[in-house]
């Protein structure tokens, strides 16, 4: 099963950082988030990705292209320019690299990647978002029920902490998912080939009319995920997944 991956857009809330690169190559703790959400599915058993590029595309094809070479040992004739690896690569996958287009939208791009991901049960989801989410479990919510879509729903975190007054003394404070919100579209879709008939064109947007005309036909399901979830769309997101990342408590990394 092939895994398609939105990393085309523009990232203009982390403009610190996308002003040299698009948002998919922001790094955690040394590695792109790109790479952090490929080794996710990459360790249960999904390894055929098919990435539709935008913005600064050439950025994530040059690292794709350098992946082998700057993770192997390398002999170079200096003679005849001949390089050989030693080693290999640690990861066998194979990596579809897609121009979509550089103001092309979300739905836009995924129906650019039909012809790459052929008529088959494909996974989806966006470049900037790490999550636990269990793939196999995922998967198996989505073959039960026989329908186009599946979303998995997450809680969104909480942006600030959250205070329990007694007047004017701060009772309480946490710093943690907000669970009195609802449910969101956390991404790592899976899906049918169907949904692409419910795209217009690039200027679709995917969370707008295609889900919602989706939902109104009784084809879209939501995977209820209570584990760690968090896009990176700021700075301070970037900041807390680097602070996980760095104190060993990364919950997204399942690998060894």
């Amino acid at each position: 099963m092939k895994v398609g991956i939105l990393a085309g857009g523009m990232g203009s809330r982390l403009s610190e950082e996308t002003v040299v690169k698009p948002k998919p190559m922001v790094e955690i703790g040394g590695r792109p988030i790109l790479w952090h959400i490929m080794m996710h599915y990459s360790c249960y058993g999904y390894k055929h990705f098919v990435i539709a590029l935008g913005y600064k595309g050439e950025y994530i094809k040059k690292y794709m292209v350098d992946y082998c070479s700057l993770n192997s040992n390398l002999v170079v004739n200096l003679q005849t320019g001949d390089v050989e690896t030693e080693g290999g690569s640690p990861q066998d996958w194979v990596v579809e690299l897609i121009d979509t287009g550089m103001r092309t939208n979300t739905g836009g791009r995924i129906k650019r990647l039909a012809p790459y991901l052929g008529n088959e049960t494909f996974m989806l989801t966006w470049g900037d978002g790490v999550s636990n989410v269990d793939l196999d479990a995922l998967l198996r919510f989505h073959r039960s029920h026989g329908k186009l879509a599946t979303v998995t729903a997450v809680r969104p975190p909480a942006r600030f902490g959250r205070l329990e007054l007694d007047d004017s003394q701060v009772v309480s404070f946490q710093e943690k998912p907000q669970m009195r919100e609802g449910w969101i579209n956390g991404a790592f879709f899976v899906l049918e080939p169907g949904i692409f008939d419910y795209i217009e064109g690039d200027h679709t947007q995917f969370e707008r009319e295609p889900l919602e005309n989706l939902a109104r036909d009784g084809q879209l399901m939501a995977y209820k995920h209570e584990g760690f979830w968090q896009c990176m769309d700021t700075l301070r997101d970037k900041v807390r997944l680097e602070k996980l990342w760095e104190n060993g408590n990364a919950p997204w990394k399942i690998w060894d």
